[in-house]
């Protein structure tokens, strides 16, 4: 019987992919109607390029990806550059992979692809799942309309806010940052020519930050823009207010405001994470990606994290028979390097929203820093 997966974004199809290609046959359980992933850009390290080695999917994602020639940090008042990191033959050596950006879209359709190519991924959609429960040695999902899925473990890919994690864990609801994002994709053709950088740019401005690069082959540009208010307690791909955004982002120099003023209709998400933690199981019930660690995104990191959490899992599964046993051994193995991008990230945002002395130091600290070096931990793991 086939393992089962709750959730079929990124972690989860990543996961039903590293189970593949170890033997392990799984179903996978999404709540909506049909696959496929909201939001666009995604940034994609080194790190997870390595893994995307080991899932079979480099080449595939590659395709449909963007290398970007650095990554730059530019002070939005004043248009200072703050750091450049160079992504070229350098950086590959250092850490053995590029450093790209994609397309959610593209990256899900892959790693669904792929799944499905590998004939041990069987998928299930319109299952919302409301509770999960481990007894008599199976993983057991209960379903909306009153039914129920059986496997011999579960994993809850299911995200910020994972029904399996209440099970697991039973920490409540996830924290609330205080920021709020707000996405938006441009065609190439209405970006000012000086703007369209083969970069990963974000201009850091006094409690806000502006996000952009190139998507499909150059032929869009993504934006994504952070500000802080206390407004939302909640909100997931709803429609922005521009003129709050306007508002938040006012006094920052004429170049970055210039693309905010582009854009006509945003998509909003309250930003959220949790408490690291260490246990990641109960029984054969486990959590992958955001389920387990959900971050923000000033690392750019929680789908990269989920495909090493999936490859992780496989790998412990097929190391040790007892899966009770396997779950600790995979948690273990990646508990205090998501904890660490997890509190690296919350601090990285209060680096990109400094004001006053804090930004006058933050430029002059970031400017003298080797950017390589600094990432050395997170490009070159796990």
């Amino acid at each position: 019987m086939s393992a089962l997966i709750v959730g079929g974004g990124l972690g989860g199809l990543a996961a039903a992919l590293a189970l593949a290609r170890q033997g392990i046959a799984s179903h996978v359980l999404e709540q909506s109607p049909s696959f496929g992933e909201i939001g666009a850009g995604i940034q994609l390290g080194p790190n997870v390029f390595r893994m995307f080695d080991r899932l079979g999917v480099a080449e595939a994602i590659s395709r449909d990806a963007v290398f970007v020639d650095r990554l730059l940090m530019m002070d939005a008042l004043t248009e200072e550059t703050v750091v450049t990191g160079d992504l070229g033959a350098a950086f590959r050596k250092r850490f053995g992979a590029p450093y790209a950006v994609t397309h959610r879209a593209d990256f899900h359709r892959t790693l669904l692809e792929a799944c499905e190519a590998s004939g041990s991924v069987t998928f299930e959609t319109d299952a919302e799942v409301v509770s999960v429960e481990d007894s008599g040695g199976r993983g057991r999902a209960r379903l909306a309309d009153g039914s129920s899925r059986e496997g011999p473990f579960l994993v809850g890919a299911d995200g910020l806010w994972s029904k399996v994690r209440e099970h697991v864990i039973g920490d409540g609801p996830p924290k609330v940052s205080g920021h709020i994002a707000y996405r938006a994709v441009l065609p190439i053709d209405e970006v000012p020519e000086d703007m369209r950088w083969n970069a990963a740019a974000l201009w850091a401005g006094p409690r806000n930050h502006l996000v952009h690069y190139p998507l499909r082959r150059s032929t869009l540009f993504n934006l994504v823009a952070v500000f802080h208010s206390d407004r939302y307690v909640e909100g997931w791909d709803s429609e922005g207010d521009p003129e709050e955004l306007m508002a938040r982002f006012a006094g920052i120099s004429p170049r970055p405001m210039a693309l905010l003023e582009k854009i006509e209709t945003w998509r909003m998400w309250v930003l959220c994470d949790r408490e690291p933690v260490s246990e990641w199981s109960r029984g054969r019930v486990c959590l992958l990606g955001d389920a387990a660690h959900p971050m923000l995104q000033y690392l750019a990191q929680g789908a990269c994290m989920a495909v090493e959490d999936a490859v992780a899992l496989a790998d412990a599964l097929a190391a040790e028979e007892d899966v009770e046993r396997a779950f600790r051994a995979y948690a273990k193995a990646r508990y205090l390097r998501t904890a660490r991008v997890q509190l690296t990230a919350r601090m990285m945002g209060e680096i990109y929203h400094a004001e006053g002395v804090r930004r006058e130091l933050r430029n002059h600290v970031l400017s003298t820093t080797d950017l390589r070096e600094g990432m050395s931990w997170l490009y070159g793991g796990p």
